[in-house]
């Protein structure tokens, strides 16, 4: 213990700044369900998808009838195999518990593999304090445009403050570093259990975070190649293939279907960077970059660009663009270079370069979440330069380490400050509507009809603090808390996962529009629909009779109807 106290230290300030940005959401308060961050959507939806789950089923929690597909699932399996064993509730093992978990094994493997990589107690140290704490530059964009500290995700890309928001991603971390350090067992002593437990960390990376699964598939066997013809080791090849049989298998298994999933749209994100006021917003660069583009005039348009992709850069690695300092030097000295380092810097490359040719279809900004893991991989090649400054014992080493510091905790300080910690959450569930969906909870399996999102109501609420998740975004909130499949529900991960819910939308607003009693009982006859849950003010245009419904509960904000068909 004396000898780790800084170790200690280190990860349990970090993990204690990342549970911030989870602990709160999900808990009851005096206005009902408080959700902080994007908590009130992406938190919701695990929430929909653990609940299904729990019961044994892959279907689609959000439109009924459908199968769960498009969408990595192994981090809601797992949260669903704790709450089936510990009894806990999903809630309180998604935002409380596998929170403190998860922050405290990232820290300590990311610690475990640099050390054995390294044999440095201080590079490792300084590759964890990037892991909780690496920030972008946005903050200083952010105070020159407006005087105030924020902006993370001013350059597009989540920064490290906001890892366990992305709970698959955070998941992911922990198989890599756990898969690296096996594999470094591996090749010392050759044990069969460390080949094994290698391969399945990446193996299952596919239905954990699809985005890592391409990136350290490829990096594996870019790097397997690299040690044979180096010394003639064919041990991380064996893994890489094994890994990719594994993950082919996973994928067969669970009926995947990546058709259509990306599109190519090269430099949407520097071009979006640029233009949005939400991010830099510098027009006057973005009009020029794109008009000189659809002008053909190429030699300014690649000066512009180029431009782009370095403030693109820059801004998101902030202080970790020193990793591309250690990358330099390290090509500088081919004959020093090791599978480890091949394997970081292919997944920091590839990373890098994808963003900027392709978008996934239905929400096009997910594809940022490649750039993630060059993040990761920058973080702890930054904190073995930094380390290497650090031991030669410069008398400017401690002020410079200070500079450093002071330049990356922005983005984590203003983050938690701004998102994660005010008073009033961005969303919340009102108490009656907890009081709604817990009592459909504890009734019979049947599929709930629900009123359709109003994006018009939505927007007029926007300035409300906090806004109702009905009034929030899209979400899976009636699914997620009544643990039912509902007949169509948040819109946005529907389109993430290549549903054609736009049809079923128009039907289910044609259903609440129609005059004709055959024709509405026919619709919940045929679409097994067995519940229906309204606000007050949510009403068809027959009656309960007619609809052939009968209520079973109401309070002052909810009606809960039962078809009798």
């Amino acid at each position: 213990m004396k000898k780790n106290l800084q170790l200690i230290f280190l990860i349990i300030l970090g993990s204690f700044t990342w549970v911030l940005t989870m602990f709160r959401s999900g808990l009851i308060y005096d206005y009902g369900i408080g959700f902080w961050g994007a908590n009130g959507h992406d938190g919701v939806w695990h929430l929909a998808l653990i609940e299904i789950l729990r019961k044994g089923s892959l279907s689609m929690p959000i439109f009924a009838n459908g199968i769960i597909r498009n969408y990595h699932i192994g981090f809601d399996i797992l949260v669903a195999l704790f709450g089936k064993v510990t009894k806990l509730s999903s809630s309180v093992l998604y935002f409380q518990i596998l929170p403190i978990i998860f922050s405290l094994l990232i820290g300590f493997l990311v610690y475990k593999f640099v050390f054995t990589w390294t044999k440095s107690k201080i590079k490792s140290l300084l590759s964890v304090f990037y892991i909780y704490f690496g920030g972008s530059f946005g903050w200083l964009v952010e105070l020159f445009k407006s005087g105030r500290l924020d902006g993370e995700s001013m350059f597009w890309s989540q920064q490290a403050i906001s890892t366990l928001i992305n709970p698959p991603f955070a998941l992911s971390l922990i198989f890599i570093s756990s898969g690296l350090i096996s594999l470094q067992r591996y090749l010392k002593k050759g044990k069969v259990i460390s080949f094994i437990i290698s391969f399945i960390c990446f193996g299952l990376l596919i239905q954990i975070k699809s985005y890592s699964s391409v990136l350290c598939l490829g990096a594996l066997f870019v790097t397997g190649l690299y040690e044979y013809i180096k010394n003639k080791n064919i041990k991380i090849i064996k893994v890489s293939l094994s890994s990719i049989v594994l993950s082919f298998v996973i994928y067969i298994f669970f009926k995947g279907n990546i058709e259509n999933v990306f599109v190519f749209k090269p430099f949407w994100f520097l071009e979006t960077m640029m233009g949005l006021s939400d991010r830099v917003g510098w027009m006057k660069f973005y009009s020029a970059m794109t008009n000189y583009r659809a002008a053909g005039t190429l030699g300014k348009a690649i000066v512009f660009y180029l431009i782009a992709f370095g403030i693109f850069i820059l801004g998101n690695f902030g202080t970790r663009v020193i990793s591309f300092i250690e990358i330099i030097k390290n090509i500088k000295n081919p004959k020093k270079i090791d599978w480890l380092f091949v394997f970081l810097t292919s997944i920091f490359f590839t990373g890098i370069v994808i963003p900027q040719f392709v978008l996934q279809t239905g929400t096009s900004w997910n594809t940022i979440q490649f750039f993630y893991y060059s993040l990761f991989s920058g973080s702890i090649l930054s904190g073995i330069w930094l380390g290497n400054i650090v031991e030669q014992k410069n008398k400017f080493s401690k002020l410079f380490i200070g500079l450093i510091i002071l330049l990356t905790v922005p983005t984590s300080l203003t983050s938690l400050y701004l998102i994660y910690l005010p008073k009033n959450p961005p969303a919340f569930l009102s108490l009656n509507e907890v009081e709604a969906l817990k009592y459909l909870s504890k009734q019979p399996d049947g599929i709930v009809l629900t009123y359709p999102f109003d994006r018009s109501k939505a927007n007029e609420a926007k300035k409300d603090v906090p806004r109702p998740l009905n009034l929030y975004e899209s979400t899976a909130y009636v699914s997620a808390y009544s643990k039912k499949q509902v007949f169509l529900e948040d819109e946005v991960n529907l389109d993430i996962t290549g549903f054609d819910w736009g049809k079923r939308k128009e039907e289910i607003l044609n259903f609440y529009k129609s005059h004709d009693k055959d024709y509405v009982r026919k619709y919940l006859r045929d679409n097994n629909i067995s519940y229906i849950y309204w606000l007050k003010g949510q009403r068809a245009t027959l009656g309960e009779t007619q609809l052939g419904i009968s209520q079973i509960f109401e309070n002052e904000e909810v009606q809960i109807y039962k078809t009798d068909l």
